[in-house]
């Protein structure tokens, strides 16, 4: 039997999926959980017996990191599928919203707000849903996470443990709306953790049920209460359902001064900025603070975070101050802002000789600072974004106190030894932790003098350790990005090697 070129696109498209799943060596039921998609609907395509659409493509292509070659198959088929249906029009469907049995619930939208009171945060979350699956929907997973100190988990799960978060106080409701109707939804624990609670939203009450029907669109919205002595300084939207379109609104009083970035991560992508700038505008006492998405990849994640320069940051435990706030009160930016996040501006030398002479003696002046704190046995760099200064330039002290400060103006890395060892590193910009970080034995450096003109020095050892730290600071790298996956970091309170030496 003769195949049309339509459905041997199809075939090709199909056979690619099987192919990428397969390398990665994920069933069709992980493939489809990672997709937001039904099971069924994976095996249909890959058996032939469903066609693919674009947002199924989109999301495979993502989630397998496929190279671009699951995305060019799907391109192949939708060509002669597009150059068919002109032929032959079909019966429209959902304007723009059109999906094959199988596709599971989408979230048209998204709307998270945040809002400060006096001693709590409130949270309201509104999505709009279509069902775009074979069955009726009833009944929808949500979930409620607090972090009272994002930067120190050993901290944070102690605090949590004695200071459980309660479904009472969430003081959680839920509401369906529909053609102009609302009525109040119930709910049911699922999980029940001391910071974390999963809890099923239903599509029922009292007097009645009232399931989302395939094709049928609904909003949902729910709200819960939480202490701020339990909530922390952040706010995180991860994409779990398909969805359209996010936004995030953050409402915090004036008077406390806030300030706020951002961060996303991916499947596909390690933690950067936030590709679009949140915006503020202020009402009255209040300060606003909007960001929005399109199309946002499935398992993504996005975090608001801030905090409020007209408040002291909380105590320690015990009345203790931090490493992190004393570093925080030297002028050292800490983790989570921006600026640590972006490749920092090269200077341009010699034109910019007095511009970069600045720097430098700034970046001296905060070492000499940081040796009145803590001694440093390994030695010590900093680089410029730490001080809150967009350009490519570090100083570097080695291990003897006597040396002077290594200089290196628009440094990048020529070479570096095939050996690697792991050691602990400490971070100036989150300085409560130490982590276990692979780095080559040897490195290449090429810099710039003042004079524009440019040399290789080549370090070793522990030098090439400092170095290679510091450069990835100028690069928006951060140690915990060359950590091996599922490493854990290790609270200063618990770490054994202050005061000594690197081993080689």
């Amino acid at each position: 039997m003769t195949t049309s070129p339509l459905d041997r696109a199809a075939d090709s498209f199909a056979a690619e999926l099987a192919r990428h799943r397969t390398e990665r060596g994920l069933s069709k039921k992980q493939l489809a959980n990672l997709m937001g998609f039904d099971p069924s609907y994976v095996s249909h395509v890959e058996g032939r017996r469903h066609r693919p659409t674009e947002d199924f493509a989109r999301r495979a292509e993502a989630v397998l990191e496929a190279s671009g070659a699951i995305w060019q198959r799907f391109r192949e088929y939708d060509e002669l599928r597009h150059a068919r249906n002109e032929r032959h029009p079909r019966e429209p469907g959902i304007p723009g919203q059109w999906m094959p049995p199988g596709t599971g619930l989408i979230v048209e939208r998204e709307i998270a707000t945040l809002t400060h009171t006096d001693d709590s945060y409130r949270c309201v979350i509104r999505r709009e849903l279509y069902n775009a699956g074979v069955e009726p929907v009833t009944r929808y997973l949500v979930r409620v996470a607090v972090d009272r100190y994002p930067n120190d988990p050993g901290r944070s799960n102690r605090h949590h443990r004695e200071h459980p978060l309660s479904f009472a106080e969430l003081q959680l409701c839920a509401y369906r709306e529909e053609a102009g109707e609302r009525e109040a939804m119930h709910w049911r624990a699922k999980h029940d953790r001391d910071a974390f609670k999963e809890i099923w939203l239903l599509f029922e009450n009292g007097e009645r049920r009232f399931p989302l029907y395939p094709g049928r669109r609904a909003t949902i919205e729910y709200a819960y209460t939480v202490g701020q002595d339990k909530w922390g300084p952040w706010f995180q939207r991860a994409v779990r359902v398909p969805t359209r379109h996010l936004a995030v609104r953050l409402d915090l009083p004036v008077a406390l001064d806030p300030q706020v970035w951002g961060a996303e991560t991916s499947l596909s992508a390690e933690e950067g900025p936030l590709r679009t700038a949140v915006t503020r505008s202020d009402e009255g006492d209040r300060a606003i603070f909007d960001w929005a998405t399109d199309d946002p990849p499935l398992n993504a994640r996005y975090r608001l975070q801030w905090r409020f320069r007209a408040q002291p940051e909380p105590e320690a435990e015990g009345g203790r101050v931090r490493p992190s706030d004393r570093m925080r009160g030297l002028g050292i930016v800490q983790r989570g802002a921006d600026l640590l996040r972006r490749p920092a501006r090269p200077l341009d030398l010699p034109r910019e000789e007095p511009v970069a002479r600045e720097i430098i003696d700034r970046l001296l002046a905060a070492l000499a600072r940081l040796d009145e704190l803590h001694p440093f046995t390994k030695g010590v760099g900093i680089a410029a974004p730490q001080l809150d200064i967009d350009r490519a330039a570090t100083v570097v002290r080695p291990p003897d106190r006597t040396a002077e400060p290594i200089v290196l103006l628009n440094p990048r890395v020529v070479d570096e030894a095939p050996h690697t060892d792991e050691q602990y590193e400490g971070c100036l910009s989150f300085f409560d932790h130490r982590g276990l970080v692979p780095r080559p034995l040897r490195l290449d450096v090429e810099h710039a003098q003042y004079d524009g003109s440019r040399i290789i020095t080549s370090f070793e050892f522990g030098m090439a350790r400092l170095v290679a730290h510091e450069i990835d600071h100028l690069e928006g790298r951060l140690y915990v990005d060359r950590m091996a996956p599922g490493v854990p970091l290790v609270p200063i309170e618990e770490y054994r090697e202050s005061g000594n030496p690197w081993r080689y």
